[in-house]
């Protein structure tokens, strides 16, 4: 018995060591591309349940480190270590917001005239200690090139113009099924009409169309 609660004891401490720990998210593309000689935005945040206490984040590229900063709290802004702190290539963006519902937090990185040797995987990782020092980290990679291509709409467009066509077809075989039946229901009752008139008529005359009633006069007594 006892074993038992001790095995539920330790999936509880489980679940909420996986519900504490450190999230690390770094977009949803796993690859960004860059025109060469432009500044490019790394990006890169994280969260954090029970809040930060001087969270460390490293970036490294090639497994290399080019920059480490410190967000020091939930109020404050990442900043960079003081070997990175006139870095020529890699900095801080200036407008990085505040931490988001004190949860989340920006830590993304600005590559400064990007060129071809800046190719590669790039990965964002962060030390908190307030959680033990739990760490999590995320990669992408970073493609730069002589020109960015531009996307084919033409395709998109070809499928756009086919579908509104069909729609707009079925919209105009609608109209021309409800005018038909409407002008079909008009002759109806006119039909309708002039038959109801013409009975009249022939109960008025007292029998058949043509019929005709002759007038005797009285015999004299």
């Amino acid at each position: 018995m006892a074993v038992d609660w001790l095995g539920v004891a330790l999936l509880g401490l489980q679940l909420c060591f996986r519900t504490l720990a450190l999230e690390v998210s770094v977009g949803k593309a796993p690859v960004i591309y860059a025109k060469n000689g432009t500044n490019v935005l790394l990006p890169c945040t994280f969260n954090s349940c029970i809040g930060i206490e001087k969270a460390n984040f490293i970036w490294s590229h090639n497994q290399t480190e080019i920059f480490k900063g410190v967000v020091k709290n939930k109020d404050s802004k990442p900043e960079p270590h003081p070997e990175y702190k006139f870095s020529l290539k890699h900095m801080l963006p200036p407008d990085l917001p505040l931490s988001k519902d004190n949860r989340e937090f920006n830590v993304s990185l600005l590559l400064l005239d990007a060129d071809f040797e800046d190719s590669g995987p790039y990965t964002c990782l962060v030390k908190n200690p307030k959680e033990k020092d739990a760490n999590h980290s995320g990669t992408f990679t970073l493609k730069v090139v002589v020109m960015l291509e531009k996307v084919d709409n033409t395709l998109t467009s070809i499928i756009l113009s086919v579908v509104g066509g069909i729609i707009g077809l079925l919209i105009l075989i609608m109209l021309t099924k409800k005018l038909v039946l409407l002008i079909l229901k008009k002759t109806r009752k006119q039909k309708e009409c002039l038959v109801s008139s013409s009975a009249n008529e022939n109960t008025e005359n007292g029998g058949l169309p043509g019929s005709k009633i002759d007038s005797k006069p009285a015999p004299k007594a």
